[in-house]
């Protein structure tokens, strides 16, 4: 489990408005990044061939023997999902320097509440917020007039259906399971806080934090180049990809462990259709092993290969994310246990529906 103190969230720092003094930066930096990028998928495209000479002609391990294609998994699976890293954390960089704190809170404020609680879910994919961010941000919002319900559609779409998962599921398990993920994984966040904002649970927020000066953060904000936005993102490549490398690898050495060692079929007669308590014991499960999301991909990618059912894997990948202990206990310095309990409950429920549906009609 993360600490408290380095959540590996993926969330970098703002960045520094320096002008680089560069009129037509990309008109510089073009050639170069269509080169990178050719070099990239050169690369990317030959990692199974790479991956499998090194294990079964280099190493002279056998392909049908366990530690062979567990070592083969990993191997194959280090460099795709850290390549994949770079690529979604840097263009993704770039989008997020436009939104700061200041800007979201500013497009959030006086919203209807539904269509708050739908805009607020989507500045979540985009925004580079975290569970690290979770009190600035809650007390920023509150005190700026976002109503709760709004403020919590904003919290549980953030770290749940962020670009790195997005983007990894996208490059290793295809587009239809990153769409699925997309769409339900805003729906809970869209739903979760409707219902929460239906509930009035504002007197369930401490007190200190209704107290706290509501006055709005009227500083202009400087205007960025392009210059900037690139250097922005590299930094943001080099900050998020600094604090989730340990995961990422601790998670594909799991997923390793899982596609060379765990019988065929073993995964499905526990996470598998047929049991209706699957979905349930794999929310359970996932609630303690606390991982980031670029971590606990892998992990996922092996479990289906092993038979698991789609539905009862996204519960499970659902919950390691967004039911995190380390998040609630970050939101307990803001919120009162019974406010706690009710989001858990709420964001629980959601997931649970998600799990049962994809079981019944995939």
């Amino acid at each position: 489990m993360e600490s408290l103190e380095n959540t590996s969230c993926g969330c970098a720092a703002q960045p520094k408005r320096q002008s680089s003094g560069l009129k037509h930066p990309l008109l510089v930096y073009l050639p170069l990044a269509a080169a990178g990028i050719y070099i990239w998928w050169l690369l990317y495209s030959n990692l199974l061939n790479l991956s499998s000479f090194f294990t079964f002609s280099v190493l002279n391990l056998d392909p049908a023997g366990r530690l062979g294609s567990s070592l083969q998994f990993f191997i194959y699976d280090t460099p795709k999902v850290m390549m994949l890293l770079v690529l979604v954390v840097f263009g993704v960089g770039i989008i997020r320097s436009f939104f700061t704190p200041e800007r979201t809170r500013e497009i959030l404020s006086g919203k209807s509440e539904f269509a708050g609680n739908i805009l607020a879910a989507l500045l979540g994919i985009v925004t580079p917020f975290c569970s690290c961010s979770a009190v600035p941000l809650f007390i920023g919002f509150v005190t700026a007039g976002v109503p709760l319900g709004v403020t919590f559609s904003f919290l549980i779409a953030a770290p749940l259906v962020n670009e790195i998962a997005l983007g990894l599921l996208y490059g290793l398990l295809g587009w239809k399971v990153a769409a699925l993920y997309m769409a339900t994984g805003l729906c809970i966040a869209i739903g979760a806080g409707w219902t929460i904002g239906r509930l009035h649970l504002e007197k369930y927020i401490e007190d200190w934090v209704s107290q706290m000066n509501t006055a709005a953060n009227t500083s202009a904000e400087e205007k960025m180049t392009w210059s900037d936005r690139l250097a922005y993102g590299w930094e943001a490549v080099k900050d998020i990809i600094g604090r989730v490398w340990i995961y990422v690898i601790l998670g594909i050495a799991v997923g390793a462990g899982i596609h060379g060692y765990v019988p065929e079929g073993f995964m499905a007669s526990i996470m598998g259709k047929g049991s209706w308590w699957s979905v349930p014991l794999a929310v359970v499960i996932g609630v303690p092993m606390y991982s980031n999301a670029a971590g606990i991909i892998p992990v996922v990618e092996a479990l289906l290969g092993k038979g698991a059912a789609l539905g009862t894997v996204l519960a499970f990948m659902m919950s390691v994310i967004a039911l995190s202990l380390p998040e609630m206990i970050i939101l307990r310095k803001v919120l009162k246990p019974k406010l706690i309990a009710a989001f858990i409950a709420v964001v629980g429920c959601g997931i649970l529906v998600v799990g049962f549906l994809f079981n019944m009609v995939i």
